[in-house]
């Protein structure tokens, strides 16, 4: 795929369109298109957004992504008709979850803009994501457990190192909905917003983070996600050899000598 490919390309899962800002930088966003799904998201869906992410990664004049779904739903929950049929050693081998794992991968920072339904697969899509800003009627849930399986995407972990092993037990084991508001006060959600402009939130985040130093900001976010990865000590240790690594860029000489 070319450097502007992705944004011309017809997918049959997503709609990608950019967004730029004051300073002609862009957003990349991507808008999960199943509406006559709930936007349920198929492995052909997930590979289409992490393609048009690895272009994204590779194209300096954008700073960030955008997921997004429709007002009804992010996406209510992985395809079940890919799954109906499947025993144990045929899931294995349709390796599912490959793009989710290259998606977590990536460089730059991928908000979800969430309305409606993140359920299940949704919900992990979601968390999958470095923030997540949601309309104050969106709705999130794991209930896999209704369907006599638990979350196979990153749910049981993601979960629970945002809310805490109490309340993911609860949501997960009861497969309950579970409000905006309250996902907020948990932990889970980086705002909140009104049904009406919980995709302009996300965005204007997006359009802030593509002003800062790019290099500042992939390896902030690389030394976030390490912290779930390891010991504190260790992590501590790779934040300051990133720390140091800044001292070489230009945006850091710039930076400082504008501040002073």
């Amino acid at each position: 795929m070319g450097m502007k490919d992705f944004l011309t390309k017809t997918y049959n899962n997503i709609l990608v369109s950019e967004v730029e800002n004051e300073k002609g930088l862009k957003v990349c966003l991507i808008q999960i298109n199943r509406p006559n799904a709930m936007n349920a998201l198929n492995i052909e869906l997930m590979g289409e957004t992490a393609d048009v992410l690895f272009a994204v990664d590779k194209d300096n004049s954008f700073g960030c992504s955008v997921i997004t779904g429709n007002e009804k739903a992010f996406a209510a929950g992985a395809d079940i008709k890919e799954m109906a049929d499947a025993n144990s050693v045929e899931i294995y081998y349709r390796e599912m979850f490959a793009s989710w794992d290259r998606i977590r991968n990536f460089k730059k920072p991928v908000i979800a803009a969430v309305s409606g339904f993140a359920l299940g697969g949704g919900c992990e899509l979601a968390m999958l994501c470095d923030m997540i800003v949601a309309a104050k009627s969106a709705k999130f849930g794991q209930p896999e457990v209704n369907l006599g399986v638990i979350p196979g995407a990153g749910g049981t972990q993601r979960l629970t190192r945002a809310v805490g092993k109490a309340r993911a037990m609860e949501i997960i084991l009861t497969g309950r909905m579970i409000e905006a508001e309250e996902m907020y006060m948990a932990g889970l959600l980086s705002k909140v917003s009104e049904d009406d402009k919980y995709l302009e939130d996300a965005i204007a985040i997006a359009k802030t983070i593509c002003t800062k130093a790019p290099l500042a900001v992939q390896l902030g976010k690389e030394s976030i996600l390490r912290s779930f990865d390891t010991t504190i000590e260790t992590g501590i240790e790779f934040e300051r050899k990133n720390f140091y690594l800044l001292f070489g860029s230009e945006d850091k000489m710039e930076g400082m000598k504008a501040f002073i």
